[in-house]
């Protein structure tokens, strides 16, 4: 007899529909599983045979051909256990009902016969709703994630024998829900803030206009002037996630298995701050199946890259297409995928070898030169605020005044992405000031003569680039945003062009 299931698996971020056609046939007792499987995969018919006789089932006598369609694409992962085994009870006739084509089945099968979790479940059901099925079966940890989906029945199954007996109606299984008003309450971090950090005022005043315009930076100054203290609390300024950033930010999150489990959604921006070891493929995504690396797990949060001039040069260099795109392209033996890299990066690094100022270091002029070439120009190029980070003086360290809260920050860098918003709101491709292309430089950042004069003279006493005026321009709009005005004047220039201090070369 033949009986087909529906199930998914995930290409990229995206979900594509999997048919697991299973036949039951006469001959010696063999099963057999094709359409491209992995070694994964290959190894199910052993855990489904154990699976099916600890579950009180019949394995199937005679050939059993399994088929998993299309069969041109290559199957990976666990996640077939629980459809194949379905399907063999429904082809040896023990498994009697009609709801096959009404769910898409996805789960790892334990020898015993529970259902284990599998990763990529939110993209498989949004695939199941776009698709027009009823409903999902997915292991019960991973209910609450595919449970943010509206419109879809999520059907925790605990075990094999439980998912049987749900599809053929001898019991009910109530479909998992979840509050997402609830899941968006009381997502900030309560742990680190603003107010914790002594000082560096000028500091914060730069993280707050990167914060409210989407921008890049970099952080240089001596060990123990707290950049990486203050980079940290950097997720803590920036507005909360929207319901559809949340759903592409927990997708990537969700196919490399990050979510713990019950989670149903990632609420808070995320923050990623890979070591300086790590290499290309770790930070752009790759290996022989492509999978997202640091650069897309930072998708709507902040990709913190402390000891900048640490990591090898060649990494580096592949970011300098994301930072600008927001997509990283990956091509590889087995496929081309598209990963989404919206992030802000914030880097932080020592401005000499020794990490002391250029006045007090004992590195020569050609060593400090040496250090700071580890970073190209391209790549400072596209970072937008250079911040210098001093040391904290004592009396700013013992006094017990503190600086204003993270939330106080927060609502005015809010009403600055307010404005953002309702600026671009006919581009949804633009989402903040950082974003704007060239025709929205020119529409939303005209200056007036004087202010033009001074930027003529800033880029050619400071010999700036074509890409760092427009950075200027960027950062400019987003000062005049934070105090509401409504043009860019002198006083918001001159302050974007101070935070160009690596184009200015202090320390050559």
């Amino acid at each position: 007899m033949l009986a087909k299931v529906c199930s998914a698996a995930v290409n990229g971020i995206e979900a594509y529909p999997i048919e697991v056609e299973v036949n039951a046939g006469w001959g010696d007792t063999l099963v057999v599983i094709v359409g491209l499987p992995d070694a994964a995969v290959k190894e199910s018919r052993d855990r489904v045979s154990t699976a099916l006789g600890n579950s009180g089932f019949k394995f199937p006598m005679g050939r059993t051909t399994i088929n998993l369609a299309p069969a041109d694409i290559k199957k990976e992962g666990p996640s077939f256990d629980l459809p194949i085994a379905i399907g063999m009870l429904a082809a040896s006739e023990q498994l009697e009902t009609d709801q096959l084509d009404n769910f898409i089945m996805v789960g790892e099968l334990a020898l015993t016969g529970a259902v284990r979790p599998v990763k990529g479940v939110l993209p498989i059901a949004l695939r199941a709703r776009a698709e027009g099925r009823a409903g999902i079966l997915v292991p019960a940890e991973n209910a609450p994630e595919a449970a943010v989906v509206a419109g879809l029945q999520v059907i925790p199954v605990q075990n094999l024998r439980e998912a049987a007996s749900f599809l053929e109606g001898q019991i009910k299984i109530a479909p998992t829900r979840v509050d997402l008003t609830k899941l968006f309450e009381h997502v900030q971090d309560d742990e680190n803030d603003f107010a914790d950090v002594k000082g560096q005022e000028s500091v914060k005043r730069a993280l707050e206009i990167a914060a409210a315009g989407g921008h890049n930076l970099i952080l240089i100054g001596p060990p123990g002037t707290g950049k990486s203290m203050l980079a940290k609390r950097f997720t803590t300024i920036l507005p909360p996630l929207t319901l559809d950033e949340a759903l592409e930010t927990t997708k990537i999150h969700s196919i490399v298995g990050l979510l713990k489990p019950g989670q149903a959604l990632v609420t808070q921006r995320p923050f990623r701050a890979p070591h300086h070891t790590a290499s290309d493929a770790g930070l752009l995504g790759g290996n022989i199946n492509p999978t997202p690396g640091e650069i897309s797990l930072a998708h709507h949060g902040v990709l913190f890259l402390d000891e900048l001039p640490e990591f090898k040069r060649s990494v580096l260099e592949t970011m300098r297409q994301p930072l600008e795109e927001g997509i990283v392209t990956i091509s590889r033996a087995a496929g081309t995928m598209t990963f989404p890299s919206q992030f802000m990066l914030v880097a932080a690094m020592n401005p000499t070898p020794d990490g002391k100022m250029p006045s007090e270091s004992r590195s020569s002029p050609r060593e400090i030169q040496n250090y700071l070439g580890r970073i190209s120009g391209p790549l400072l190029d596209r970072i937008d605020l250079h911040v210098e980070v001093p040391a904290v003086k004592f009396r700013e360290i013992a006094g017990e005044q503190t600086g204003e809260t993270s939330a106080e920050i927060r609502a005015r860098v809010i009403c600055a992405r307010e404005r953002q918003h309702r600026r671009f709101a006919e581009k949804k491709s633009i989402t903040c000031n950082a974003r704007m292309g060239s025709r929205e430089l020119k529409n939303y950042c005209e200056l007036d003569e004087a202010t033009k004069e001074l930027l003529k003279f800033a880029m050619s006493d400071l010999n700036l680039s074509a890409r760092a005026y427009d950075r200027i321009l960027k950062v400019a709009r987003t000062i005049a945003d934070l105090v509401g005005a409504e043009k860019i004047s002198s006083e918001h220039v001159s302050e974007a062009i101070q935070y160009r201090s690596l184009d200015r070369q202090l320390w050559t």
